[in-house]
């Protein structure tokens, strides 16, 4: 199986049309762009209302024959209303039936999603605080603003570390370095 050769480049359009080389790894990345490199996927282009349309637009690139090149992907993303609110909805208990009949689905656009190498020191778009890290520090933003925020994907504060014992696996007290099953 071939793996895939991400794009190095500064940003997602760069990665599409004039990327510095190409490369599967970090270490090869890196050596490649002369610097520190970070793996990431951003949305470029417009957005199309259906998945033909963004098939038709970016089929070539999404459907690669070879499988080295396939680093971008179609992605669908709820557009938002003003006006329309997505808090949970409280259950009733209406003509035997517990919930009330479901919401029209929320508007959509596909998006091309490219997955590239970037270039550490290269700036990143200006983004938003995640919602609860807004909360928490006490930002004064308007509740339109808050919500904006809410609906945009969750970013990692950190990359995860794996785990280096399982889950029935403990620790002894006495020697840290022995890892011995739990019962």
């Amino acid at each position: 199986m071939t793996a895939i050769l991400y794009p190095i480049a500064t940003n997602a359009e760069l990665a599409l049309s004039q990327p510095r080389g190409r490369a599967a790894r970090e270490k090869d990345a890196a050596k490649v762009a002369g610097e520190a490199v970070v793996f990431t996927t951003d949305a470029v282009g417009p957005a199309f209302a259906t998945e033909a349309a963004a098939l038709q637009a970016y089929g070539e690139r999404v459907e690669a024959p070879d499988a080295a090149d396939r680093y971008c992907r179609l992605t669908e993303q709820i557009l938002p209303e003003p006006g329309r609110s997505f808090a949970p909805v409280q259950p009733t208990y209406e003509d035997g039936r517990r919930w009330p009949k479901p919401a029209p689905a929320p508007r959509t656009a596909w998006r091309l999603m490219v997955s590239y190498w970037r270039l550490a020191s290269a700036e990143r778009p200006i983004e938003a605080p995640q919602a609860r890290q807004a909360r928490r520090a006490k930002q004064n933003l308007a509740p339109e603003t808050l919500r904006a925020i809410a609906r945009q994907p969750l970013r990692p504060v950190e990359p995860q570390q794996p785990l280096d014992i399982g889950l029935f696996e403990t620790r002894l007290p006495e020697n840290p370095n022995i890892v011995v099953p739990d019962e």
